[in-house]
């Protein structure tokens, strides 16, 4: 009818596209209905996590005409991953922005004088607003938001994470004006790409961000253009380097896991196979980031393998019968990489025993992989890294400082010191820990805000049981 009413009336179809949400079904899959009793209430979602959240939902669960879930914890989950993080984020610059009393109307974004990590979060975003433009554009609802949601993460979870350091400082450097800068552009990027989606929080957002200071600029985020990409931001070399690191980041930290190894303590290296190599400030940026001394690439990860040789007994109990005992001896004490290398070209492995030659072919022995002591790998999408865990003297004590450090900052958020108050630090119960702390208490002072280490406390200090690394220590801190 409404084609009919408007080619009649204007000679053009009243509408080229349309989007047909699809079914809304329970979180079992199963089509709503009052005689089931699965009915979901939007009313109690939206009080209850609001208008943004359940909006986010839809454009991220999947595409909008197919059938998609609707239930509570769904609704959560999404509003978590995006709306949660992108809230924290903002939380993160107030806070020291309001520390510092820092006005971004003061001060303009310079590229050339940006960190690495600056301009590839502004890379990222200025790709991010290119692409939103075309998904919304060709109806893709979905990829767009994703697309959103990914870069959100990509922001707090590694951007802010490896640049809160440059916040905390007392100097107004330029340093940390451009991390400033960089975090204020992305949030207020963000708020407008992100306001035809979620209307409510970006609204919010802004007023606070923008018009708090600007009194120039628009009443509202929805009266502002949608932005536009400055592509001399965008390097996608950089943006390439940086999904290998993160690639060989997630790896290594899953490594770290299976061995039980804590970031907090110190490794010696990381052996890395890999078609693109880092260049030497991502190398930097991974040695920072996995707590690690070295990063060596390899073009042959088999050398950390080892080979667990035995006979094959269907095989070779015909050919040499009572010197089975004697083959399986040699085979468990041979060098595995150089009998494996010559059986998988082909060839035979040869020795005597008792006067007697014994020739291997690749079917009479059983071989099993396993890493060299200490040695832990993972391949994935073409990249292997090797985390060696051995520990040294000097890395272990590394490791025990970096412990210490991380419970005294816990201690701090518990005893509710705000983040600019200095303390003294009292340390009892094991010598050896506290003579480690007093040999290195000038760089320790640094990180935990302490003007003096004591082993004399009262009443008035913040005191706590720790279990560094097995040994037990009793820290105490006071405000100054």
């Amino acid at each position: 009818a409404l084609h009919a009413i408007s080619c009649l009336l204007f000679d053009s179809p009243a509408f080229k596209n349309v989007i047909v949400l699809g079914l809304v079904q329970d979180k079992d899959g199963q089509k709503m209905s009052k005689h089931k009793g699965n009915v979901v209430d939007p009313w109690d979602i939206l009080d209850k996590q609001g208008a943004d959240a359940v909006r986010w939902y839809f454009y991220t669960v999947s595409a909008p005409w197919l059938p998609s879930r609707f239930y509570d914890k769904a609704v959560t989950e999404g509003q978590r991953k995006f709306m949660g993080t992108f809230w924290n984020t903002y939380i993160f610059y107030v806070l020291y922005a309001e520390i510092d009393k820092f006005n971004p109307l003061e001060h303009e974004l310079e590229k050339d004088k940006l960190s690495i990590m600056d301009k590839w979060i502004l890379s990222k975003l200025n790709t991010l607003i290119i692409n939103t433009d075309r998904n919304l554009e060709n109806y893709k609802i979905f990829e767009a938001a994703r697309e959103i949601q990914d870069f959100t993460d990509e922001l707090s979870n590694w951007y802010v994470r490896r640049s809160r350091e440059r916040y905390w400082g007392s100097e107004e450097t330029q340093d940390k004006i451009n991390a400033y800068m960089t975090l204020y552009t992305c949030l207020v990027s963000l708020a407008k790409l992100t306001a035809p989606f979620t209307p409510f929080i970006t609204e919010q957002i802004y007023n606070n961000l923008v018009l708090s200071l600007d009194e120039t600029a628009p009443l509202s985020v929805h009266l502002t253009d949608f932005p536009q990409a400055d592509e001399s931001f965008i390097d996608k070399d950089m943006e390439n380097q940086m999904e290998e690191l993160l690639s060989i980041i997630v790896m290594a930290r899953s490594l770290r896991n299976t061995s039980n190894m804590k970031n907090r303590q110190p490794l010696k290296t990381l052996y890395v196979t890999s078609d693109n190599k880092l260049n030497s400030e991502y190398i930097e940026l991974l040695k920072d980031e996995m707590n690690i001394k070295n990063i060596e690439y390899i073009d042959d990860p088999s050398i950390f393998i080892d080979y667990d040789l035995k006979p094959q007994l269907r095989t070779l109990g015909k050919k040499y019968g009572k010197l089975l005992p004697s083959i399986s001896e040699h085979l468990k004490n041979a060098d595995g990489n150089y009998v494996m290398s010559l059986l998988e070209k082909g060839n035979t492995y040869t020795f005597e025993i008792d006067n007697t030659q014994i020739i291997l072919e690749k079917d009479d022995i059983l071989s099993e992989t396993k890493q060299k002591g200490g040695l832990v790998s993972l391949t994935d999408n073409n990249i292997t890294v090797v985390l060696d865990t051995n520990l040294d003297d000097e890395l272990k004590n590394e490791g025990f400082i970096r412990e210490i450090v991380s419970k005294i900052q816990t201690m701090r958020k518990e005893a509710g010191y705000d983040v600019t108050d200095k303390i003294v630090l009292c340390m009892k119960d094991n010598n050896y820990l506290i003579n480690l702390i007093k040999l290195n208490f000038e760089t320790v002072k640094l990180d935990i805000l302490a003007t003096e280490l004591t082993e004399d406390s009262d009443d008035s200090y913040y005191s706590t049981q720790w279990d560094i690394n097995g040994i037990s220590l009793n820290i105490c801190i006071k405000r100054v």
